[in-house]
């Protein structure tokens, strides 16, 4: 069984335009923690919010120009179940795993792995100095994909379509659609039913406004990473999203509209993805649907047979 493969253009299910867009439901403030041999990061999508986020697991956002504070990366390390999809803003990271895939992850880069029946990787820090900067989000597969045959892509900067709407605002579309434009990555619905949106958004100074059809069906959020944003809802009321907070949309309307917040210019996350509706069961880097198969996942890399 595999899964991950690129098949082609989905087609879109979203709106082609937004006429009541959502509001905010809450903001989030994320969590500093530490994780690999001691990477001091921020986990804003965390364990308590996976059903109401539901296809995503976690969004982690590392960012420091503190050699110390990234150094010592994420040595050997398993996951089964699951996908990750790591965004590198500023830095250099080299990724290898036990099923002999190797990349070098670099400044506007993305590399999406599918983990499936399990595989060891790292992630390795290849710089002594300067700014390191990105995020990590994991994303669920569907029961019937959680063994399927590990996958990895790596999506070098240059090959992230992007465009720039007439407002100002420069949208990278890492996967699903914007404007007309497609994500690099892109499967088709039937074999990939949670069909992810990601954007990068960079919003220039002085109130620029952007607005994202969703369909109505989908979980959705927006993670600011730069100034601030608001969250315009379909009274035309705005909700401020500051820096470095998370804001979950409401699972109401057809899409989101967004706009700066004071004088500067901002940069946000929107993600958004169709909900598996599927028992999540967590045993750190193993996500399945029973606490069974969490067990035989364990089993399984204890014995060696991951990757």
């Amino acid at each position: 069984m595999r899964c991950g493969i690129i098949r082609g253009m989905n087609a879109s299910t979203a709106p082609t335009s937004v006429q009541q867009p959502r509001r905010v439901e809450r903001l989030v403030t994320g969590q500093p923690t530490q994780d690999g041999a001691g990477v001091k990061l921020t986990r804003v999508l965390t364990h308590d919010l996976q059903q109401r986020l539901d296809p995503f697991l976690m969004l982690d956002h590392f960012a420091s120009d503190n050699p110390d504070d990234y150094g010592a990366g994420f040595p050997d390390h398993p996951h089964r179940g699951f996908e990750t999809v790591t965004y590198m803003i500023a830095g250099r990271m080299r990724h290898k795993d036990s099923a002999g895939h190797e990349g070098l992850l670099q400044n506007g880069g993305v590399q999406w792995m599918t983990a499936g029946r399990g595989l060891v990787h790292s992630e390795m820090p290849e710089q002594e100095a300067g700014v390191m900067e990105g995020f990590q989000l994991w994303l669920n597969l569907p029961g019937k994909d959680k063994l399927c045959t590990p996958w990895y892509r790596d999506i070098q900067s240059a090959e992230i379509p992007e465009l720039v709407t007439a407002a100002g605002v420069t949208v990278r579309v890492i996967s699903g659609e914007s404007q007309g434009t497609a994500g690099a990555m892109q499967r088709h619905a039937s074999d990939y039913p949670t069909q992810p949106l990601y954007l990068d958004l960079h919003f220039p100074a002085g109130g620029a406004a952007f607005s994202q059809p969703l369909a109505a069906s989908h979980n959705a959020f927006i993670y600011v990473y730069r100034g601030a944003v608001d969250v315009v809802n379909a009274q035309g009321e705005a909700t401020p999203v500051p820096l470095h907070r998370m804001a979950i949309l409401a699972n109401e309307g057809d899409g989101v509209s967004l706009r700066t917040a004071g004088a500067g210019p901002a940069r946000a996350l929107l993600i958004a993805g169709q909900p598996l509706r599927e028992p999540i069961a967590q045993y750190g880097p193993f996500v399945m649907n029973t606490r069974d198969e969490l067990m035989q996942a364990v089993h399984d890399y204890q014995a060696g047979r991951l990757g």
